[in-house]
């Protein structure tokens, strides 16, 4: 049997997103207000987490989106 080709499988569909807050990244040297935020909505039990949105300059604080 002859080879068809290059398999194609779809891909898993990225998790939404739900933007719990936004920090400017200009914080002062030492602070880190995005994810002390996140640590305090981890103690919370919200499994938050931190990006850096690079096209705003802020940090992102975030949480997976149930589907």
């Amino acid at each position: 049997m002859a080879a068809q080709g290059p398999v194609r499988t779809k891909s898993a569909p990225k998790p939404a997103r739900q933007i719990l807050q936004s920090f400017p990244a200009s914080a002062p040297r030492g602070s880190w207000p995005a994810e002390e935020f996140a640590a305090d909505r981890r103690r919370e039990g919200v499994p938050a987490d931190v990006v850096m949105d690079l096209a705003s300059d802020s940090y992102l604080v975030f949480v997976e989106a149930a589907s």
